[in-house]
């Protein structure tokens, strides 16, 4: 019988910490010779963009408006954006893919200059419409832009909206010029939200003329990007504050085989560790930060986008004597004081602090969410890898695996409703697990409860995978065990199936003591329990002959499948940090007759 199923962690909007008790101001110290860790300097909440006036393309001059902006952006580094829009005809939203695209060739340390933009043939480098979404969070610059003001005006008499709007609630949303309003559904497909936003107009709107097809491409492609801009900002705030909840951590650091693992592979691996420089990707209370420096690491940074985490795991760091002092002398450091912290998302960090172009050799990241991809932290993950970790560098871990198997009644709610202090309450039991078809349940599943084989269902090498890999289609192809402890005779009820994954701090870099995190249902329970997924039928299951000619369908009683093949996509869903899982189930019989069921869709 599994135990009381668990929430997912809450999202709700919690206070945000200032991060007044956390300085990440350094000093940079110049050496002569090659730039190393002894640079690395910390460029402050500035650096972020949301205050003091428009940020410079190139340093960090600020400025009122855009008009001096640009001007000090010609004179002083060379690059005259008013020109390249003249000379490249580019539109509005061609100049917000531009501006996007410079700073984050600057954030690689990357120098475009007019001369070189203006010579390119072709499709230019920043065509693609992923420049639409800002490159730095708040960049008043994109909401500032003057140079369009005048042409707006003239041409359709609606400036570029970068209105506010309410998502998923029912009420209306405005889109200021010209009298376009509109209703905003709730729709969970934000493209279709948009589309719908900039095309419709209001019945008492006096609209004078109709937008062409170009201009409204426009306003859509400017519309979406501000707003889903702000959506994600959005759901992140709610998920860095979710986890500005002690309790959360109390949680995690309780679970003994999550923490354990981690120390194991850090404190365990000394031909790995040992002067080795670490980043620490959404540290958290900072405990990962704290085995890599007890191992030896030379330098560590703990990156957290919560800003009262980053000032509890500074805390925790100076309480532990292992807090990186910029004050210290050069003669003072390479002590046991290695860790900084800095309040950023993952993908900012450049925007934050000044580090040696891929300059660590080790990347740790307790990223790993309920069925492994919940809360979409890898991404986060494959942006260090690609931007901060030193080619041929160890991520840790490097491997992880989604596996499955198929559960039989007692993973279901059913036996418990039978039989409530002597009482039948089964009709409330075949009530709620008709609900949980529709819905996925965390939970921890008994090991008595699966029924098939374990199967893998898909695979990541973490060490090179790409982001657009975290969506995928794969199969499992569940069966009863054929012999041992295991083997059952005769039909077997399939409920549903459930998913787990296992983590791997393999050999490839942990040579000293490879690691194993398992969140099997076989192995002692976490924090993660497993993903169940329940059947709308249960599927009857034998490794036995079916009856040839019979007429019955296959799964039931009479022709018990020999085969549960599931197709399973898992992807990210149209709201950050969740994902869509469907499942697609097809019985097979031992005579090759089969029978598919509809699929079913799941969000977590």
């Amino acid at each position: 019988m599994a135990t009381q199923a668990r929430e997912l962690p809450p999202k709700q909007e919690l206070p945000r910490d200032d991060g007044d008790d956390y300085e990440d101001d350094e000093d940079e110290e110049e050496e002569e010779g090659e730039e190393g860790w002894d640079d690395w300097e910390s460029d402050g909440d500035d650096a972020a963009g949301g205050s003091g006036g428009l940020l410079c393309l190139f340093c960090s001059a600020r400025f009122d408006s855009d008009g001096p902006l640009f001007a000090h952006c010609g004179s002083v580094h060379g690059f005259d954006f008013h020109k390249l829009v003249r000379e490249l005809g580019l539109d509005f939203y061609g100049c917000i893919k531009l501006i996007n695209f410079v700073r984050s060739k600057v954030a690689e340390n990357k120098c475009w200059s007019c001369a070189e933009i203006s010579q390119l043939e072709g499709k230019v480098p920043w065509a693609e419409d992923s420049y639409l979404k800002p490159f730095m969070e708040d960049d008043s610059l994109l909401h500032s832009l003057s140079i369009f003001d005048d042409e707006e005006d003239e041409d359709c008499g609606m400036p570029v909206v970068t209105g506010e709007c309410s998502v998923g609630n029912g009420r209306s949303g405005e889109l200021q010029g010209n009298g376009l309003n509109t209703i905003i559904d709730d729709c969970s497909d934000i493209s279709a939200r948009f589309e719908k936003a900039v095309t419709t107009e209001s019945n008492g709107g006096d609209n004078n003329g109709s937008l062409s097809e170009e201009q409204t491409d426009r306003q859509l492609k400017i519309t979406r990007a501000s707003v889903t801009a702000k959506e994600i900002k959005k759901v992140d705030d709610n998920y860095f504050g979710s986890y500005s909840s002690f309790g959360i951590h109390r949680e995690m650091l309780g679970d003994k085989v999550r923490t354990d693992a981690y120390r194991d592979a850090l404190l365990d691996n000394p031909s790995l560790m040992n002067g080795a420089t670490v980043l620490d990707v959404g540290c958290g209370t900072g405990i990962l930060s704290l085995f890599a420096a007890k191992a030896g690491a030379s330098r560590v940074v703990a990156v957290d986008g919560s800003a009262k985490m980053s000032s509890v795991a500074t805390h925790v760091a100076k309480n532990n004597g292992l807090l990186y002092d910029e004050n210290a002398n050069t003669e003072q450091k390479g002590g046991p004081q290695v860790i900084s912290v800095v309040h950023t998302k993952a993908e900012e960090l450049n925007h934050k602090i000044v580090v040696p172009p891929n300059g660590f050799d080790v990347l740790v990241s307790e990223w790993m969410g309920y069925c492994l991809l919940y809360e979409s932290m890898l991404s986060s993950v494959i942006y260090a890898r690609d931007h901060f970790l030193k080619p041929g560098g160890a991520i840790l871990p490097d491997t992880a695996t989604i596996l499955g198997a198929g559960f039989g009644r007692g993973g279901t709610s059913l036996p418990f409703w039978e039989n409530v202090y002597g009482f039948d309450m089964s009709c409330i039991g075949k009530e709620v697990t008709g609900s949980s078809a529709r819905f996925p349940v965390v939970d921890v599943l008994d090991s008595k409860d699966v029924v098939t084989d374990t199967a893998v269902l898909h695979y990541f090498d973490l060490a090179t995978m790409k982001e657009s890999e975290m969506d995928f289609t794969a199969s499992l192809e569940l069966r009863l065990p054929e012999s041992g402890a295991a083997a059952v005779a005769g039909v077997t009820w399939c409920h549903g199936i459930v998913l787990w994954f296992d983590t791997g701090f393999t050999d490839r870099f942990c040579k000293d003591k490879p690691v194993v995190l398992s969140t099997s249902p076989f192995s002692t329970p976490t924090h993660w329990s497993q993903t169940i997924f329940t059947f709308e039928e249960p599927i009857a299951i034998t490794n036995e002959k079916s009856v040839v000619g019979s007429s019955a369908s296959v799964g039931s009683a009479e022709c018990p499948a020999g085969t549960i093949r599931s197709r399973i996509s898992i992807v990210r869903a149209s709201e950050h940090r969740s994902i869509d899982i469907s499942i697609e189930t097809t019985g097979i019989s031992s005579d090759g007759r089969k029978r598919s069921w509809p699929a079913q869709i799941f969000n977590l």
